[in-house]
């Protein structure tokens, strides 16, 4: 339940920062143009009333007409005026260009973005409605969303940023009759940017290929499994896999969708099996989650699956993209909030193809067959993610192998008799890389078994007598690269993460944090120099004073014609306000971008660290850790 309200409550986050995206920058301008043009219509009708009433050639009758007709073509509307006998008025007060020009088509665009904004908005709502209501037309339904959503958000782009730029010179120069060029500047170049990034990552072509970690498991070498793979399709009516795939993962599954494995592409229908789960699953067993898995197959889920998946995956990045583009944001919100209503229709569809393939495989093995290969699966995943964190949370190197394989075999038997796994296994959900599972008990009820949870230990910790595993024949050398690899990876991220970590208090911790954050030395003018490193900015200039980084609250890049500034901003108070340090960093260059990223970098791993110190001193002080 918590679980579902958090789902809840980020869509309604989303929901409420689409609205902002595609209406905050064309409503501010819509109110902006109506109240500049209701006052020019009033300030214009005082102006030409006087001076037709002192206007000493008009008689009464000629000053009431020209009252009249001033009245009744208010400024505001002579853009509009189009009519022969207005062809005068028009084109005196609406020339291309001059102000009331662009008043009239700023307003026109503000109301025509709003309504594009509120069409996005339907049309996401509806295509997500149809996807919900028809899983023949999901695909369709995404594809014209996909085509509609990228296109139209890429528009939106470029009608806000011309708003942006338009308003940056308008309202200084309505209210305060003056303009700021660099003001200006910055909204042109951040607009400019951000057209071009939309339009550009628009038509790039996003990479597609989902890529494996496995091996190829060919027939010589491992024929008896290869035979009863074929004789499980024929059995749920499916055509065999064409390439079966063996890896480290914890989870099985099908896929028709291209893939890549070891650096070869693969099409057709791929069967990936887990070889861990395949030494804890009796043969019996695993034959129930192939047949899941085949029944997958059969009922034309990978079908669906390779040809919406890639689809997924390019609009995702499309969508992420968009956030990393300064102001593309507004097209961000609007791609995220479809996206999520399309994935509620997916992940109820998923429960509905699961609940299905279950009871194809327990009527072509047995239900007690399907069920402890879910206890078992369930079990391993749990255990073997428990192990993996614990690692990772050691606050000391890992040095040589890790051993994981062997130390989750080893304890997974007596893990299966704890307190905690019991607990674990209420909630548990079977690991898969595409579909959002139903809970165990669920499918227990599904399949019409169930076991009770004080069995659920003697099902984890009975060990198998034949397991498809040992058919395998390359299985062991395969293991073995993998868990070398992947240990190797995991080695190196740990360390990644210490070096986030330590302050640090020793040699050896020194030594990490500098392989990661060695220090960073930047050339300025006047053979000067700053280095940024852990500890601090060290400037050589105004006496070289370090500033630590546990004396910075925030900072501030400012460009200057004379040479650009680092403002520091402290946690302590000065005589108005927050004590500042600026440090100048002129004659830079090339090397801008560099200093400031490092500079945010090295800053952001000193507050990670003190994060985890004070984290980690609460837990100490915690009586219930």
């Amino acid at each position: 339940m918590a679980f579902a309200r958090t789902i809840h409550a980020d869509l309604l986050r989303v929901f409420l920062l689409t609205l902002v995206s595609l209406f905050a920058i064309p409503a501010a301008t819509l109110v902006f143009t109506e109240y500049a043009l209701r006052s020019q219509d009033a300030e214009f009708l005082q102006s030409i009333e006087n001076r037709i009433n002192t206007d000493a050639r008009l008689n009464a009758a000629d000053k009431a007409e020209a009252t009249a007709f001033y009245r009744s073509h208010p400024l505001s509307k002579a853009c509009d005026a189009t009519a022969p006998e207005d062809k005068n008025f028009h084109d005196k007060v609406c020339s291309p260009y001059s102000m009331q020009w662009q008043f009239h088509w700023a307003d026109r665009a503000a109301l025509w973005t709003l309504a594009l904004g509120a069409a996005l908005l339907a049309a996401a709502l509806v295509l997500g409605a149809l996807a919900f209501a028809n899983r023949g037309l999901r695909y369709a339904s995404f594809v014209a969303g996909w085509r509609l959503m990228t296109v139209s958000s890429a528009i939106e782009v470029v009608l806000q940023s011309a708003m942006l730029v338009w308003l940056s010179f308008w309202l200084t120069a309505f209210f305060w009759h003056s303009y700021y060029v660099k003001l200006i500047a910055i909204a042109g170049i951040a607009a400019a940017a951000a057209v071009f990034y939309a339009v550009y990552t628009l038509f790039k072509k996003l990479p597609s290929v989902n890529a494996i970690d496995g091996e190829l498991i060919a027939e010589a070498d491992a024929p008896r499994l290869w035979e009863r793979i074929r004789q499980l399709a024929g059995r749920v009516k499916t055509a065999p896999p064409d390439q079966i795939v063996a890896g480290i993962d914890t989870n099985f599954f099908v896929t028709e969708a291209p893939i890549e494995v070891s650096g070869r592409a693969l099409n057709g229908r791929t069967l990936f099996v887990s070889l861990p789960l395949l030494r804890v699953l009796d043969q019996s067993e695993a034959d129930a989650v192939l047949a899941h898995e085949l029944a997958h197959l059969g009922g034309g889920d990978t079908r669906s699956s390779a040809a919406l998946g890639p689809k997924l995956r390019q609009f995702d990045q499309y969508t992420w993209k968009m956030r990393s583009g300064g102001l593309t944001i507004v097209a961000h919100y609007l791609l995220r909030l479809y996206r999520m209503i399309f994935e509620f229709a997916l992940a109820r569809d998923s429960r509905e193809r699961e609940y299905k393939a279950d009871r194809v495989s327990a009527s072509l093995t047995a239900p007690s067959a399907i069920v402890q290969s879910l206890i078992k699966i369930s079990a391993y995943a749990s255990y073997r993610n428990d192990v993996e964190q614990k690692l990772f949370a050691q606050n000391r190197q890992h040095d040589g192998a890790l051993g994981i394989a062997r130390f989750v075999a080893d304890g997974l038997p007596p893990y299966a008799s704890s307190e905690a796994f019991i607990e674990t296994m209420k909630t548990a959900d079977v690991p898969h890389p595409y579909d959002s599972h139903p809970p165990l008990l669920e499918r227990m009820r599904n399949v019409d078994h169930h076991v009770p949870e004080s069995v659920y230990g003697a099902i984890v910790a009975t060990a198998p007598e034949a397991t498809w595993a040992d058919e395998i024949e390359t299985a062991p050398a395969i293991e073995q690269r993998l868990w070398s690899e992947y240990e190797q990876r995991f080695v190196q991220n740990h360390e990644l993460a210490l070096a986030y970590r330590y302050e640090p208090a020793t040699e050896e911790e020194r030594i990490v944090v500098l392989r990661h954050f060695p220090p960073l030395e930047f050339a300025l003018k006047n053979n000067e120099r700053i280095v940024v490193d852990y500890a601090g900015l060290h400037p050589s200039a105004d006496g070289g004073s370090t500033i630590a980084w546990d004396e910075v609250k925030g900072l501030t890049y400012k460009d200057g014609s004379f040479g650009d500034t680092l403002i520091v901003m402290h946690h302590d108070k000065a005589m108005l306000g927050a004590r500042t340090t600026k440090v100048k960093v002129a004659g830079l260059g090339k090397q801008k971008d560099n200093f400031r990223g490092a500079v945010g970098h090295y800053w952001q791993r000193h507050q990670v660290m003190r994060a985890q110190q004070k984290e980690e001193k609460e837990g100490e002080n915690d009586p219930a850790s």
